[in-house]
């Protein structure tokens, strides 16, 4: 009788381990997203959640948990149950740039409670105008704040504290001019901003601001690359127009920490294949985004180099969280 319970119980053991890597390679994935639903970030983790799913013969869904810059969404997903079937899609900014700008207040850790899966995309970053600005480069909407700073230095940003809030600081510092920073909530509200006049310039992920390009309801004067962008390849860097500015910034996939490394592996290895397939490397192109498909190995290495480069300049900005 005895040996029976042992037995029963050895059972029992077993079955709980087993049985977290079994849900993953079984259940829904959920992909959250820390943004509203229109986005570039929201876009880029619909193409990728399709096409992981038809590689891991899994269903993979998108679930959007917008508020607080994104942070919700990180909050969410450290929480989760650590069996892989729970993945975060976010920038940089969560990961390396709030740490700084909201310290304690953003409710996680970005290196103790996520595992890096895989590196999906670079993306630029621009400096783009309303149609009230009639400067058609750098040079000359540098001239045009200087002429008027109380009324002509205003900038925008989709989120106080991100990334594209600090480069404008940046920017503000190697122009030598004065910019008073407008943060938003979210991408949408920043961009009707601009097309209303309410703003004169917003600094804002290059790709999202392609519908207002297009309707000639704004203008990009420059993007933050080393190179280019191929989405707006008639835009020059900062570098071109003399501001030694660059910022390289990334989309990447995580999951909650403690989820089995053999689990990790497999997702990651869907990811990197989805994003290296040629058809979907021209399709992330014509989204405004630079596919890159690294491991968690860099993934994990880029971020924390990334949070090393911005701590000095956000502190130096002065910026404190209302």
């Amino acid at each position: 009788m005895r040996r029976r319970i042992l037995l029963q119980g050895f059972l029992i053991i077993m079955l709980g381990l087993l049985s977290q890597p079994v849900l993953a390679q079984s259940g829904i994935i959920k992909i959250i997203v820390g943004y509203p639903p229109g986005a570039t970030s929201d876009a880029l983790a619909r193409v990728i959640a399709d096409a992981m799913s038809k590689r891991l013969d899994q269903t993979v869904i998108v679930e959007n948990k917008a508020g607080a810059g994104g942070m919700i969404g990180n909050q969410a997903v450290k929480t989760a149950i650590p069996d892989g079937t729970t993945l975060l899609m976010t920038p940089v900014a969560t990961m390396s740039i709030f740490p700084h700008s909201y310290a304690d207040r953003i409710g996680y850790d970005p290196f103790k409670d996520f595992a890096p899966v895989a590196h999906l995309s670079n993306f630029q970053v621009g400096l783009g105008v309303g149609n009230q600005v009639p400067a058609k480069n750098l040079k000359e909407y540098v001239a045009w704040v200087k002429a008027n700073p109380e009324t002509n230095g205003f900038y925008g940003s989709a989120a106080a504290g991100s990334l594209p809030h600090f480069f404008g600081v940046m920017f503000a510092k190697s122009a030598g001019i004065t910019l008073q920073h407008v943060p938003y909530r979210g991408t949408a509200p920043s961009m009707q901003a601009l097309a209303a006049g309410e703003i004169a310039a917003l600094s804002t992920v290059a790709a999202d601001i392609q519908s207002l390009v297009d309707a000639n309801k704004a203008r990009l004067l420059a993007v933050a690359g080393e190179n280019r962008s191929p989405k707006f390849p008639s835009v020059p860097t900062f570098r071109e127009q003399g501001y030694d500015l660059v910022a390289t910034p990334w989309y990447g996939l995580f999951t909650t920490a403690g989820t089995p490394p053999a689990t990790v592996q497999r997702l990651s290895k869907a990811a990197i294949e989805v994003i290296q397939d040629a058809e979907m490397h021209k399709r992330l192109l014509a989204m405004g985004v630079e596919p890159t498909g690294y491991g968690p190995e860099k993934l994990a290495a880029i971020m924390k180099e990334d949070y090393e480069r911005w701590g000095p300049p956000i502190r130096e900005s002065g910026f404190k969280p209302e």
